[in-house]
């Protein structure tokens, strides 16, 4: 089967992106069940050691299912995830995203909204570095910007990528610990247009896997605030205190006001680059005809 593409030509029904968004999620979903299955047959470990493997696990099928078929679907098939600007783009996205928690946290500080209360142990760095900050940003961002906004880029051009995703990443959310509405509608605009417009300006998924691992551990073990509604152990022991506004309230910081405003401006920052240096997409009925 076959299907008459914008530009008149023949292609396999396949390639279409909405076909090839499906098959990539299938794939995707596969390599997550193939993953629980392993780890569930996993020998007895002491629990942060078996956190880290089954982790280690879980990426590993994620990242298989992509090189050997998420990568290769669509009509121009491409690879988010070169090895050979891995360990660079990780880098920059580690770094900013340290940085920029780190900066919601200070001004959340300077207002009297952040303090630490008491010192932790450094026990608990294994199971935060995997499970709360690996998994979350190697997994997401290949199924959020790899999979959904690859796609409905080629679909609707980068707006409605950016939208969607955006969206959708916040509507994940809402099932999270804590969670409320203002909380998911928060990490929408923050995160979906931070990791996105990183995206975006790269076209790799290494920049926004870095800035995501980073952002979570940076929260959780270094200031010991609640990640994404699930409190977590940090090096220090923090309390947050005040409006919720500028707390987040049990969800934590990304659900305030500091969060979004931060977030949201570097955001916006790199999606404006990306669109300056020619690296969005238009819509298909915007699109040059060739």
């Amino acid at each position: 089967m076959s299907y008459t593409n914008r530009d008149g030509g023949r292609r396999r029904l396949i390639d279409h992106p909405f076909v090839s968004m499906v098959v990539a999620i299938l794939l995707f979903a596969a390599a997550s069940a193939l993953a629980i299955i392993a780890a569930s047959s996993l020998p007895l470990l002491q629990d942060g050691l078996k956190q880290a493997v089954q982790v280690v696990i879980t990426v590993g099928f994620g990242l298989a299912a992509y090189k050997l078929g998420i990568r290769h679907l669509g009509e121009e098939p491409r690879d988010d995830l070169q090895l050979n600007k891995a360990l660079s783009q990780a880098a920059i996205g580690l770094i900013a995203g340290l940085a920029l928690f780190s900066a919601v946290v200070g001004v959340a500080a300077l207002l009297g909204s952040y303090r630490i209360v008491s010192c932790c142990s450094t026990t608990n760095l294994l199971p935060e570095l995997f499970v709360a900050a690996i998994m979350p940003g190697f997994m997401e961002e290949l199924f959020f910007r790899g999979i959904l906004f690859r796609w409905l880029e080629e679909m609707g051009g980068s707006w409605i990528a950016l939208f969607v995703t955006s969206a959708l990443f916040g509507l994940a959310h809402a099932w999270n610990p804590n969670s409320n509405v203002l909380a998911s509608i928060f990490i929408a605009v923050e995160a979906g247009v931070l990791l996105g417009g990183a995206y975006m300006l790269t076209r790799s998924l290494w920049m926004p896997i870095g800035l995501h691992a980073a952002w979570n551990f940076t929260q959780g073990y270094l200031f010991g605030v609640p990640v994404s509604g699930v409190a977590e152990k940090g090096l220090v022991g923090a309390k947050l205190s005040g409006p919720e506004l500028l707390t987040g309230g049990p969800f934590g910081l990304e659900a305030s006001a500091i969060a979004l405003v931060l977030a949201t401006g570097a955001g916006v920052v790199m999606v404006i680059k990306a669109f300056r240096c020619g690296r969005s997409v238009p819509p298909p009925w915007r699109a040059p005809i060739t």
